[in-house]
């Protein structure tokens, strides 16, 4: 069954991939944060006086990675999850953390003894961002590239160590284990990924255009699937927040030195409420 007429996960390969917001009336969506912890604390409190009973709320990845505060940002984000908690009627499912690109390279980093050639993934991530998150656990990346040229087990001791290190902060596994590669609200009205997708493909075979867009995401000229509106939350081409007919990017730059923008959506894709901290 398409969306748009009624999402029924069971009927989508790998619908355990794909978090549903079932009985919402409105979705608050957050931008890419990027380890701005300033930015997000301001913007929890702002939500905080805003929310209310029958909203959902949707973090549209790259939580982490580029700020150095990724340790505090994750921590914030498992303090807020127990206030929206406290909402009349609120659900644990009614809270969906994407995954992305930074979220993605973390998963692939924690697997990389299984990599080709492994040293140079690692270089590729350290490219795209990745030594700050690194250096928030206590690594020191630098060191890393001679580790990973020793073999798949010497590896994997050293990723193990790294997975006892996560877990040394309550939370913090969990939230990397809940995290989803896209949400879609339980009617197939409204539909949030990280990056964007590629109109010609269906969602479950969207691949890394959700962690790093599609030049053709931006013109989408009619409904993609049936949702009425594809809501983004960062632009790898660092062209900024947009909202066209059918999709929005509310990407502002938050740990670049821009904002972290917020916005709230009906199920019929129009904006209801927005805010920028």
């Amino acid at each position: 069954m398409l969306a748009g007429q009624g999402i029924m996960p069971g009927a989508i390969p790998g619908a355990e991939a794909f978090a549903v917001l079932r009985g919402a009336r409105r979705v608050w969506a957050i931008a890419a944060i990027r380890a701005d912890i300033d930015r997000l604390r301001e913007a929890h409190q702002e939500l905080a006086v805003r929310l209310v009973p029958g909203d959902r709320l949707v973090y549209l990845g790259n939580m982490i990675g580029y700020g150095e505060a990724a340790l505090a940002t994750l921590d914030e984000l498992v303090i807020f999850r127990r206030d929206f908690l406290c909402l009349p009627g609120a659900m644990p499912e009614d809270i969906a953390y994407l995954k992305g690109a930074q979220e993605e390279m973390w998963r692939k980093l924690l697997q990389i003894q299984f990599a080709a050639g492994p040293a140079g993934v690692f270089d590729w991530m350290r490219r795209h961002g990745l030594d700050a998150t690194l250096r928030a656990y206590g690594e020191d990346p630098d060191k890393l590239p001679g580790l990973l040229r020793e073999g798949a087990s010497r590896i994997s001791r050293w990723t193990n160590g790294l997975r006892a290190t996560i877990r040394q902060h309550p939370g913090h596994d969990e939230l990397f284990a809940a995290q989803r590669r896209a949400a879609f609200t339980q009617g197939g009205e409204l539909l949030f990924v990280h990056a964007g997708i590629d109109p010609a493909q269906p969602l479950p075979a969207q691949g890394d255009h959700l962690w790093w867009g599609s030049p053709a995401f931006r013109a989408l000229a009619a409904p993609y699937a049936g949702f009425r509106r594809v809501v983004a939350g960062a632009n790898p081409q660092g062209e900024g927040p947009h909202l066209g007919a059918f999709t929005a990017c509310l990407d502002g730059g938050a740990g670049f030195g821009g904002p972290l923008n917020v916005a709230c959506f009906t199920l019929d894709g129009t904006v209801a409420e927005s805010f920028a901290v």
